[in-house]
């Protein structure tokens, strides 16, 4: 506990440090336009960075705050889901100790994205499934589908879970009678009924996200399947880090093997890992799977290898890379181009930026800034006084005011030429040129981004 109090503490300290990253920003206008959907992803994200504002102001650290937070409660479920699951404490504290190492869930619990409630909810699944299983309460059934409800509310890879949890089901034949009892389906339905407003939303609004989202299931590019799983596996050996990576897929692989033999726990590891797995394995044999998508997988792989050996360097490992991360994102000591510093790509030069367009502004007496892109729209309207106009299919889908502006303004679009610069301590991270425009282009929806009151 001294431990994770200890990690939550400087959790908190960077989350507060860092700029906002562009997604993060983003996601912030989503907070100041609140909706039962998105066209990215579902509205847990939205309501987090409300909750957190409302509490320490719109700044980093409110729209943060929920983030360590939730990483350290979600450690606390793992260690009681370890303990109901595998017999011992101990081996929580170790699953937890590992999931704590890795770069993903160190990274996560600074930033705010959607992965931050999805992991923390998909955690307390898994945990009320631990504990069904431990005591034989079917109330648990119910704590179960809250948590899996909420999991789809933040990102719809938690739609993962049912089939995981029906392969449990059917695998154990000591499990199969909960199929004819009443309490798995009520936890069924209540994951329905929170999920329904994000449906209600999609159904409203041409279904726009499940297109977005459901539509990469289609993609098919099988001439670069050798590529894409080779990403796959880069992206988990650079989240995991090399040495937990290991020692996540050794624990899959036990899990499997003990699943095999029909034992109950190691089922529920095999289920919430494997199948996951499959799926983007094959995914990844027609298009590129993000990185982080395989993040679900990674607390129930903590648990299957918590018995495994060699964890201490593996997570000395895993903090170092971590630390490092920290250090580099907060104070950049190394002059790495934007090529090799996802640091400086992502969080590097925003204020400069707004600065530059500021002044551009005030020189040809501009009355707003017009951007293209989504994120730098976002990242703008935080900083500067004068608005910020996001011209963006997506934002015909929020509840934002229209744009009507009455003077000329100004166009910022990234150029690989241009002589508007992001940059952090010399190192450039994006280039764009700035626009003179006379009236918003016809057709093309225009919205007022909000700003930090």
């Amino acid at each position: 506990m001294a431990l994770l109090l200890g990690l939550t503490a400087l959790r908190l300290a960077v989350a507060a440090a860092l700029p906002l990253a562009p997604d993060e920003a983003y996601y912030w206008v989503w907070s100041r336009a609140l909706a039962a959907g998105y066209p990215d992803h579902p509205p847990m994200v939205a309501l987090w960075i409300r909750a957190g504002t409302l509490l320490l102001g719109p700044g980093a650290p409110g729209v943060r705050l929920l983030a360590p937070i939730a990483a350290a409660l979600g450690s606390l479920l793992l260690v009681q889901a370890g303990r109901d699951l595998l017999g011992s404490r101990a081996a929580g504290v170790r699953a937890a100790v590992l999931l704590n190492a890795t770069l993903l869930f160190g990274a996560g619990a600074v930033t705010m994205t959607p992965d931050t409630p999805l992991l923390f909810f998909w955690t307390a699944t898994l945990w009320a499934l631990a504990r069904l299983l431990a005591s034989g309460r079917g109330g648990w059934w119910l704590v179960a589908g809250a948590a899996a409800g909420l999991a789809l509310d933040s990102k719809y890879t938690a739609a993962l879970l049912a089939p995981a949890i029906l392969a449990w089901l059917v695998a154990v034949p000591a499990l199969r009678p909960w199929l004819r009892r009443p309490q798995p389906w009520a936890g069924a339905a209540i994951a329905a009924l929170l999920f329904a407003p994000v449906a209600a939303w999609n159904a409203a609004h041409g279904w726009a996200s499940f297109i977005r989202q459901g539509g990469r299931t289609g993609d098919w590019h099988p001439a670069r399947a050798a590529q894409f799983l080779g990403e796959l596996l880069a992206g988990q050996l650079g989240l995991a880090t090399p040495l937990l990576a290991v020692l996540f897929a050794a624990g899959m692989v036990v899990a499997a093997r003990l699943a095999w033999r029909r034992d109950a726990a190691w089922t529920l590891l095999a289920a919430l890992t494997l199948l996951p797995a499959a799926v983007f394995v094959q995914h990844a044999l027609g298009d590129r799977v993000q990185a982080n998508w395989p993040a679900v997988i990674y607390p129930a792989a903590a648990l299957a290898a918590a018995g495994l050996r060699r964890q201490r360097p593996a997570v000395a490992l895993g903090l170092a890379l971590t630390a490092l991360v920290y250090v580099q994102a907060t104070l950049a000591p190394l002059p790495l181009s934007a090529r090799l510093d996802p640091t400086l790509r992502r969080l590097g030069g925003w204020d400069g930026l707004a600065d530059t367009v500021a002044a551009a502004a005030a020189r040809d007496h501009a009355a707003f800034v017009a951007v293209e892109n989504y994120a730098t729209a976002a990242e703008l309207a935080r900083r500067l006084r004068l608005p910020v106009i996001g011209l963006d299919a997506r934002w015909a889908l929020f509840d934002l005011p229209p744009a009507a502006p009455g003077a000329p303004g100004l166009l910022l679009q990234p150029a690989a030429q241009g002589d508007v610069v992001r940059a952090r301590g010399g190192m450039v991270a994006e280039r764009y040129r700035l626009y003179p425009m006379a009236a918003l282009p016809p057709g093309v929806p225009a919205v007022m981004l909000p700003r930090p009151e």
